[in-house]
């Protein structure tokens, strides 16, 4: 469908049937004098750019009191794209509701836990769950889409923008309300709620609804399975108001395709993207790079969910950075060559847009040191002749445009409600870092050469050979019979401590750790060891495993478990030398048939990854696709259509790396010395090979 938005569309820009990689940004020519808007359209089609989104956080220019609108100015800007040949994915413009709506009504601003008023000032601040907010919001969504419904430039519509960064949670008395309904929905009887959550602890039993309020500060840590529905309901919350917005442009403008920017990327997790995707026509994502050892790693890892989410098929890379951001600590500037390999990563792993935000670096405002397309120093910058380089490169990968992600053969299982729930407090340790121990295992596998996917419980599982299901903490009965089957039939599962330990409501399963995967497993712990921090527990791995690895010694940390293994289909792959298990098992693997399932009982890292992953991976006759001398330098990522497969190869490093042994025709990057391909520093090649 991206493909197509500026093609084939019945509104897109131009006749050119041909499906082509949109290239743009977040357009705000509010922020500048009209003079400014044609020298925009010339430098943004000498840069390529063929697609922009527009009128973001326009609201308040769009709508300057109740009943006064303003379009004549979005209208010229609207005209002057469709006549440059650009199209526009139409922001509905209710991120930032407008001074006069929050003075007016006061009761549409967030309220924190602690019970303290959001108050405007900066963006977000409105309830997801305000009848009063959504009536006003609504009221322009169906004004905007009544007036650009046949504009010829509508190629997309955008609903909100990123959706929760700011005001995923609010505590208000309107979401008190909401909260008890969607309870209501969940659980149908008090009796069944307060089974769900356990009530009778604490004498927390509910005997009316108008009781339950949403997890305020309390005294203590507040009831475990509330905060859990809190999240789902949160999430949920957002979910509807997109649905709202959707519905309406749905009603009017039929034909064009709607999204909204997910922001898979670094700690944000309240928003269940997973749940979302089916939501929208096609998933659109923001991602920043945050500086880290693991930070590129971090950018594929996002960039794969993100194509798991959208079930394979082409995405929307609809924010990220030309250069410094400026909400870090400290706002590093990208070296020469990371602007294309950041974008092109992203279409490695699925994305057939690349945009950026912003197009022009703004002179006022909080994000005035956020870098932009068109620089502070203006179109004679190393900054925009990076960008001007990258449109040519995303031309020439035309024909990548509208290809699906090839599977790999492992998948690594990301699941939102383990994550929300692993990291909740009262604890064996609140140092679990859930998506951390998730991209470790990415790490690793990227350090052997070896392409994943990275996928949710909603996916086929059964398409994977090998599934790392990482501190997969919330099992339902009907995931571990999945599992139970997936392993029965071939399939090799690898699963880590604080795993299987609870149902759906939080409530332990009882019998012993791992729970729900304990017979699975073939193992049974009775106690938790979580190491404080700095602590550390030698392992080594034992004779099982490959390479001349045996015998290696590596550190666990954050966490021990101690293991006992009745089973005699249990094998054990390493264990603890030093820590409160000292001797016993470590590393477990039970063998069903072709198939088998691990458990690794510590985090291990990347590097203690790295040793025991092949092991695993041999078990299950999965290796590299990329010669020796690439492994570890190189990432490789496949899309394939009809025509061919397209092999991406991105050099991970700063120095030149050959890559010998891949043929395919050129169709960007790399450069050729004595027959083998040669990938520049930090530099990206896509081979494409026939169809087979």
């Amino acid at each position: 469908m991206i493909s197509t938005l500026l093609s084939q569309h019945p509104h897109g820009p131009d006749g050119d049937p041909t499906p082509r990689l949109a290239y743009g940004a977040d357009y705000n020519p509010e922020q500048w004098p009209r003079e400014v808007w044609q020298d925009d359209i010339r430098l943004m089609q000498e840069a390529g750019v063929n697609i922009v989104s527009v009128g973001i956080f326009s609201w308040a220019r769009i709508q300057p009191a109740e009943d006064e609108w303003d379009f004549a100015w979005l209208d010229d800007v609207m005209d002057l794209l469709h006549a440059g040949g650009i199209g526009v994915d139409l922001a509905t413009a209710t991120a930032s509701p407008p001074p006069w709506l929050t003075t007016a009504h006061p009761e549409i601003l967030p309220v924190t836990a602690s019970g303290e008023t959001v108050w405007p000032g900066a963006r977000q601040h409105w309830r997801p769950t305000s009848p009063v907010f959504r009536a006003h919001a609504l009221r322009l969504v169906r004004k905007m889409a009544e007036r650009y419904a046949h504009h010829p430039a509508l190629v997309a519509w955008h609903v909100s923008n990123e959706l929760g960064c700011h005001n995923v949670y609010d505590f208000s008395d309107d979401a008190a309300r909401a909260f008890r309904d969607w309870l209501r929905v969940r659980y149908s009887t008090l009796d069944g709620l307060n089974h769900a959550w356990g009530t009778a602890f604490w004498s927390q039993r509910y005997s009316d609804w108008e009781q339950i309020l949403p997890p305020r500060l309390a005294a203590s840590h507040p009831n475990p399975t509330q905060q859990l529905d809190f999240k789902r309901f949160s999430s949920d919350a957002l979910k509807e108001y997109l649905r709202a917005e959707r519905d309406v442009l749905r009603e009017i403008t039929p034909d064009v395709p709607v999204t909204t920017n997910f922001m898979v990327m670094g700690g944000t997790k309240g928003m269940n993207y997973a749940d979302w995707a089916d939501e929208i026509d096609f998933v659109s994502n923001d991602h920043y790079v945050v500086p880290d050892p693991q930070d590129r790693d971090e950018l594929s890892f996002s960039a794969n969910l993100v194509s798991g989410i959208s079930g394979g098929r082409p995405w929307f890379l609809m924010e990220h950075s030309t250069s410094a951001v400026n909400w870090q600590p400290v706002n590093v500037a990208k070296r020469p060559g990371e602007l294309a390999r950041d974008s092109l990563l992203h279409v490695a792993h699925g994305a057939d847009a690349v945009c950026f935000f912003q197009w022009r670096q703004s002179a006022a405002g909080a994000e005035k040191y956020h870098s932009a397309m068109v620089p502070h120093a203006g179109s004679d910058s190393d900054v925009f002749r990076a960008v001007t380089g990258l449109g040519r490169t995303l031309r020439e990968l035309a024909p990548v445009a509208g290809s699906t992600r090839e599977p790999a053969r492992v998948g690594i299982v990301f699941d939102w409600e383990s994550w929300w729930a692993s990291e909740q407090d009262s604890h064996p340790t609140s140092l679990l870092d859930y998506r951390r121990e998730a991209l470790d295992w990415y790490s690793a596998l990227l350090a052997l050469g070896v392409r994943a996917d990275v996928v949710t419980p909603r996916a086929d599982l059964d398409t994977y050979q090998v599934l790392i299901a990482p501190v997969l903490h919330v099992v339902p009965a009907a995931l571990a019979k999945q599992l139970t089957r997936y392993t029965e039939n071939g399939g090799h599962l690898v699963t880590t401590y604080f795993s299987g330990v609870v149902d759906e409501n939080d409530h332990v399963w009882l019998g012993g750790y791992p729970g729900a995967l304990r017979e699975l497993l073939g193992i049974r712990v009775e106690e938790f060891g979580p190491l404080l921090d700095g602590d550390t527990a030698d392992v080594r791995l034992g004779d099982g495993v490959p390479d001349g690895a045996a015998g290696r010694v590596t550190s666990g940390t954050l966490w021990t478990d101690r293991i006992s293994v009745d089973d005699p289909e249990v094998e054990v792959l390493a264990r603890y030398l030093t820590g409160p298990f000292a001797d016993r098992p470590a590393v477990t693997r039970r063998t069903l048939g072709r198939g088998s399932a691990t458990y690794v009982s510590t985090r291990l890292g990347p590097d203690g990854l790295s040793g025991l992953l092949p092991a695993l991976l041999a078990h299950a006759e999965v290796g590299s696709e990329l010669p020796d001398g690439a492994r570890g330098k190189v990432e490789l990522a496949v899309r394939r259509d009809a025509a061919g497969r397209y092999l991406f190869l991105v050099n991970r490093t700063d120095e030149p790396v050959p890559v010998a042994g891949l043929t395919g025709e050129p169709l960007t990057g790399g450069a050729e010395e004595d027959g083998t391909l040669v990938l520049s520093p930090r530099g990206v090649a896509v081979l494409r090979q026939p169809a087979t």
